[in-house]
């Protein structure tokens, strides 16, 4: 996926130059030069990419056993303590990823230098993705040391960890300064102690054209003393050049810590906002609705253990209040079920089949009944003995009780009785 970027590199007077790059590394159009707001013109939507002058920056490596982003960046100060000049209080620092051999890259810069930087961007509309020291979009290739002159000064790599930015070097100095002509005889001497082959050494230099002209001197002792020394013209810049190697993700972000990009929760969420109105509604509802219910609820579980209550102070006299009718219920079954011949289900058969006698027999009348020990106990009037009688059959031919006639006295015209029911087998 192509990204676009806005690269902007600042000038130490204010102006500032600016393309537009892909991360492929491909140009966009012409360099430009002019005000930051011009250059806040041109952004779009494009990712911005700010370049600061490297000789603020000091870029170094350090070797720190630690996996986590945000100890390494801890430790940072006290690692480079010994390195910088200034109060590590008064330092920002920034790290890259690891590279292979296990170094980290490191950039230091002034707090309040980096700050204002920022600020000014800000002013002028613009909120950078990254800022990075401009010395690094020199790419380093292994085996190559790698020279860019811009205005006054020269970038200088040597393909490893050695960054610098030196001011009013000639290419001679610079990479007298990094030591390139004496690790150059050393390496040819120690091949040639083991028989081998010399080690490369190549010079790729970035320059305008009066710069070439200006050092053709310096490269014919530099072509002495290295294998090959490539000069490669920018007729529009450096900036296209350091451009294309920043937009592929090389050098060190210093919008790092407390300078990192801070998340904007208000715009990342505008464009839920009317969803999260609608699911607030939703559940505002939902919940009222809920308690409604609820209240609901509760009421009808108040009147139902009222009623409960109630029907239960018939069979127990003198309850209190019932917290759990199931257990109650519960217990009136166990009850029943343990009294065995004392049986609800019993009583009910039996005065069932006294009803259907009574129906056959309507002269007589029940005077009262009782019921205890599985015996229903029944007291009859009749205009006769034979109605009584009759009675009696009537009961016993349901095969499931048998009645008896206990007692018999003349009132007169009636009889006076005491008949039994009980359930056969018991």
């Amino acid at each position: 996926m192509l990204i676009e970027y806005l690269v902007i590199r600042l000038g130490e007077t204010g102006a500032a130059d600016w393309i537009a790059v892909d991360n492929s590394g491909a140009r966009l159009g012409p360099p430009s030069s002019g005000l930051l707001s011009a250059a806040a013109a041109a952004i779009g939507d494009r990712k911005v990419i700010v370049l600061v002058p490297g000789v603020e920056i000091l870029t170094t490596t350090v070797d720190i056993p630690l996996k986590s982003a945000a100890r390494i960046q801890a430790a940072l100060p006290f690692a480079l303590e010994e390195s910088v000049a200034d109060d590590v209080d008064k330092l920002h620092f920034a790290a890259g990823p690891r590279r292979e051999n296990g170094q980290i890259p490191v950039s230091v810069v002034r707090r309040d230098k980096l700050q204002a930087w920022i600020d000014g961007l800000h002013e002028a509309g613009i909120s950078p993705t990254s800022i990075i020291a401009d010395n690094q979009g020199l790419a380093r290739i292994p085996g190559t040391i790698s020279l860019l002159f811009s205005e006054n000064q020269l970038c200088i790599n040597d393909g490893g960890d050695t960054e610098l930015v030196l001011q009013d070097f000639s290419p001679g100095d610079g990479l007298a300064a990094i030591g390139a002509f004496d690790n150059g005889q050393e390496d040819r001497q120690s091949d040639a102690e083991n028989g081998a082959a010399d080690t490369p050494r190549h010079v790729l230099v970035y320059c305008e054209a009066g710069v070439d002209e200006r050092y053709s001197q310096d490269w014919i002792g530099i072509r002495h003393d290295f294998d090959s020394v490539d000069i490669k013209i920018l007729p529009d810049g450096i900036l296209p050049r350091l451009a294309v190697t920043v937009a592929t993700g090389v050098g060190v972000n210093l919008l790092q810590g407390e300078f990192g990009a801070k998340t904007e929760y208000a715009s990342l969420f505008q464009p839920w906002k009317v969803a999260a109105i609608l699911l607030l509604a939703f559940t505002v509802t939902m919940f009222a609705s809920k308690s409604v219910d609820y209240y609901k609820l509760r009421s009808l579980e108040a009147q139902l253990q009222e009623r409960f209550l109630a029907e239960y102070r018939q069979i127990v006299p003198g309850a209190t209040d019932i917290r759990d009718p199931l257990a109650a219920v519960s217990s009136l079954r166990a009850r029943a079920a343990g009294s065995g011949s004392d049986s609800p289900e019993l009583l009910l058969h039996s005065l069932r089949q006294l009803s259907r006698a009574m129906q056959r027999n309507q002269t007589a009348h029940i005077e009262a009944i009782s019921f205890r020990g599985g015996v229903v106990d029944i007291r009859l009037s009749a205009p006769s003995v034979a109605v009584l009688d009759s009675i009696r059959q009537i009961i016993d031919e349901s095969g499931t009780f048998a009645a008896r006639i206990l007692s018999t006295d003349q009132d007169g015209d009636v009889v006076n009785s005491r008949i039994q029911i009980q359930a056969n087998g018991t």
